[in-house]
């Protein structure tokens, strides 16, 4: 609920759920939020696409290059 006062253009949100926030906590965390644009994060287990497809924002994934 404290989130909910803040309003970035840009929110960088883990999505792993192994000592941070699962997909789905995320998802409610960008609706809080509203920014304009969501990056997942801290995704060891789960993919940026299921993330995705529980948000209801603009979801932007960083390519690893390696």
């Amino acid at each position: 609920p404290e989130m909910k006062d803040i309003h970035p253009d840009v929110a960088l949100l883990p999505i792993g759920g192994y000592y941070t926030m699962d997909a789905k906590e995320a998802a409610l965390a960008a609706a809080d939020l509203q920014a304009r644009v969501v990056v997942p994060m801290h995704n060891r287990e789960t993919a940026p696409e299921t993330f995705r497809s529980l948000c209801d924002c603009q979801v932007v994934v960083l390519k690893d290059e390696k």
